[in-house]
């Protein structure tokens, strides 16, 4: 009975830590997609800036601060490839998030912006959402985490009674050549 009980409980927590998975990736994608906006607004000018000069080119305006003389265009070209460069990752990012909940679940699982995980992490807000990925993401890491469980028990037990039968071989061996 014990047993039944502790497969309840192993069921229930991996229910609820699933239904968190769908959750977490949505707050996630949120994240990107609030920095996207941030970085596009804040580069729109230098975009409008390649548009009027170099035919829309970054890369030609990149190259244009980097060659000239005056080293505050040098600097400044620095800035604009790491803001050029930000906004590119983001965008990929974004994309990976326009995926199916299971691609968007695999991609913040296994290759996401460490900064917006980090963020995501710390300020993750734990909600139990009725969606039907939630439901389904719940119920199948609570059979999965049950049955992982399950098969254990079941393989220590297996274990267990093969050590209990030798034990009892070896002390049955011993007693009778005793007796004789």
């Amino acid at each position: 009975m014990l047993r039944a009980y502790l497969r309840l409980a192993l069921f229930a927590v991996g229910l609820l830590a699933g239904i968190q998975v769908p959750g977490f990736a949505d707050q996630y994608a949120k994240r990107v997609s609030a920095h996207y906006i941030e970085v596009t607004k804040n580069f729109a000018g230098l975009q409008r800036t390649a548009d009027q000069y170099f035919g829309g080119s970054i890369d030609a305006l990149l190259a244009h601060h980097e060659s000239s003389t005056d080293s505050v265009f040098k600097d400044e070209a620095k800035s604009i490839r790491a803001m050029y460069a930000r906004l590119q990752r983001l965008a990929l990012e974004l994309a990976a998030m326009d995926q199916s909940m299971l691609s968007r679940i695999l991609h913040v699982a296994f290759r996401p912006d460490k900064e917006i995980l980090n963020e995501t992490l710390s300020e993750y807000s734990y909600t139990v959402p009725l969606s039907p990925e939630a439901i389904l993401c719940g119920v199948t890491t609570g059979l999965l985490l049950a049955l992982v469980i399950e098969l254990i028990l079941v393989g220590l037990g297996r274990v267990a009674q093969r050590l209990l039968a030798g034990a009892r071989s070896t002390t049955s061996a011993a007693a009778a050549q005793r007796r004789y």
